[in-house]
């Protein structure tokens, strides 16, 4: 949520704007509802809209806008003050002498906000943030230099923050963050900074990840890292492996479709290196030295939670004692937790940040933390003893499609490191599953499933075993890109009041796989539902008889019980994106949502 871009360009011409733009036009994939830009020379210039990037670029095109050595820009999440231009950011100081662009909550602003007021200074906003600037100013007009000033009205926040700031009459960027993500880009020419890699990647693939508590100042030819008593630091430099064309949309109408379609390649890097069929090991190195657990925890949010119950599945399955959490309900003080204990935070982004709290809250009792993450460099792979990377590649679509199938993957290599197990015909469904995945891509006829519930007052999806996680994830996928209600049941739990809503106008997607009890069972509740008169497409396999009681089939390859789920999820996908998109929704950036939750 929120993204910040910036650029010290030097030259006084249109390419610093241009950088910006292209910048916000990155990071439109976290969720947004209001940009603007601030360009600093002799004068600091602010531009802002609420609404798309559209009505920004509309804005500037009819103005004439100064060209400047540097800039900063963002893209805003309403969470201070309801989206509209004066909430939009940058946000100045009573003068514009300085602008200020910033991620997160700065939770003691009302109190910061009376003193600024007491001193003569006037809010033009409803934000927490416009604090910043005018503790700027007001550290300046007190004899500071910039930095000083900067350093000083920072010392003087609570909360979480990422900010970036520039000056009037400067040729510099001043940038910090406390539980928010910041990524520094070393360019030819030029340095960045931004919330996220995609937002210069089509610049400079060097970048420097921010720690909390570390500054850096940025000209065009110099990027300086302090940390908070301003000593020097010399933090890596890292490549990022993918560029520009790996985030673009390649001809697909929308990221969601193009991420559901890279979910073969997406499968085949999760599993390289790691699973030798011939040998009947699962090689998982940067494990090796985890210690085997008495006891598992995971935490995480949305999609990851519904794989971490997957993942937990799969532990206990070979008898680890596993529990899953939603990482915002997690408490230490009414969890158990030891230096026994492995808490797993399973996270696509790295930076959510009621995980990464969970996460450091083990720590601190003792536990060993792990991430299960997508992004090299993120906050939970520096903060965590041990990460393994599902290497899903970048994914825009804020609902998570690839992501969650490479975790689900990941999640079943990641029980072998813990408890290893005889799994050969496991290793062999794992070698196919990319080309399963492919064959349902190849011959879904989602599409027309779609057409014919497009007029459904709700859908419910229901499953057992490693069904459950999916049938949860099924339905989330509905509510986020068709703003249909829908929801996921543990079949078994349909008579024990849900029942109650089925209707003819409540279509069921039961995902049966295997020809289990498990599917034994869920063929009698998909039988309860077809007595209420409500249609039923089973998610299948064809290893039950399910297909009897079903009005449709979305047909998936025989393999094994643990894989089989992931290739329903595919199918369910489908489904949602095309229902989506015959109602015209905003399918990669639904509303009211985010891409990187990075505030609690």
């Amino acid at each position: 949520m929120c993204g910040i871009i910036g650029y010290a360009g030097g030259g006084r011409n249109q390419e610093v704007l241009d950088v910006l733009l292209t910048g916000l036009s990155g990071l439109e994939y976290r969720g947004y509802d209001s940009a603007g830009i601030a360009l600093a020379d002799e004068a600091v210039s602010v531009y802002k809209r609420e609404g798309e990037l559209e009505n920004l670029e509309a804005l500037l095109k009819e103005t004439d806008v100064p060209s400047t050595p540097v800039g900063i820009g963002h893209t805003r999440w309403s969470t201070h003050g309801p989206p509209s231009d004066r909430n939009a950011h940058p946000h100045t100081d009573d003068g514009a002498t300085v602008a200020v662009v910033h991620n997160g909550i700065i939770e003691n602003y009302e109190r910061l906000r009376e003193e600024l007021s007491e001193l003569g200074c006037t809010f033009e906003s409803d934000t927490d943030t416009e604090v910043v600037p005018h503790l700027i100013r007001h550290y300046v007009d007190e004899g500071l230099d910039e930095e000083g000033a900067f350093r000083k009205a920072v010392s003087k926040l609570e909360g979480s923050y990422a900010i970036a700031a520039v000056f009037r009459g400067s040729e510099t960027i001043y940038a910090t963050r406390q539980d928010s993500p910041l990524v520094l880009g070393l360019g030819e020419g030029g340095n960045y900074l931004a919330s996220d890699v995609p937002a210069f990647i089509q610049y400079t693939d060097r970048v420097i990840y921010l720690e909390d508590g570390q500054f850096a100042v940025l000209t065009d030819d110099e990027i300086t890292v302090t940390d908070g008593d301003g000593q020097v630091l010399e933090p890596p430099v890292k490549r990022i492996e993918w560029d520009a064309e790996d985030a673009g949309k390649s001809g697909y109408d929308h990221y969601m479709l193009k991420e559901i379609n890279e979910q073969p390649r997406s499968l085949r890097q999760c599993l390289r290196g790691r699973v030798d069929e011939l040998e009947g090991d699962v090689t998982t190195e940067e494990l090796d030295e985890l210690p085997e657990p008495a006891r598992v925890q995971f935490v995480a949010c949305g999609t990851s939670y519904h794989a971490a119950l997957y993942g937990e599945l799969t532990l206990r399955e070979r008898g680890v004692k596993a529990q899953t959490f939603m990482a915002s309900e997690y408490d230490r003080a009414s969890v158990p937790i030891d230096d026994e204990t492995l808490v797993i935070g399973v996270t696509q982004s790295g930076e959510t940040a009621d995980t990464l709290r969970a996460l450091r809250q083990a720590e601190r009792a003792g536990a060993t933390t792990l991430a299960v993450t997508n992004v090299v460099g993120s906050s939970a792979s520096r903060e965590c003893d041990y990460t393994m990377y599902i290497r899903a590649g970048p994914e825009i679509g804020v609902a998570a499609t690839k992501t969650f199938a490479s975790q689900q993957t990941a999640l079943t290599l990641l029980a072998d490191a813990i408890r290893d197990a005889e799994h050969r015909e496991l290793l062999g469904a794992l070698r196919d599953l990319p080309d399963h995945v492919q064959s349902i891509l190849d011959g879904s006829n989602a599409r027309e499933i779609a057409a014919e519930y497009e007029n459904a007052g709700a859908y419910f999806f229901i499953g057992r075993g490693y069904n459950y996680p999916v049938a949860l994830e099924g339905a989330l996928k509905m509510k986020e890109i068709t703003y249909k209600h829908a929801e996921g049941f543990a079949a078994g739990e349909l008579k024990h009041g849900p029942l109650a809503l089925v209707t003819e106008e409540t279509p069921i997607f039961a995902v049966v796989t295997g020809d289990d009890e498990r599917a034994t069972k869920t063929i009698g509740n998909v039988k309860e539902v077809e007595a209420r008169g409500a249609p039923v497409v089973a998610v299948t396999d064809g290893q039950s008889d399910v297909e009897r009681y079903a009005d449709h089939v979305l047909s998936v390859p025989e393999t094994h019980d643990r894989v089989g789920p992931i290739l329903a999820n595919v199918q369910l996908q489908l489904v949602s994106y095309w229902l989506a998109n015959r109602l015209d929704r905003s399918i990669d950036k639904p509303r009211n949502l985010a891409k990187s939750v990075t505030v609690e």
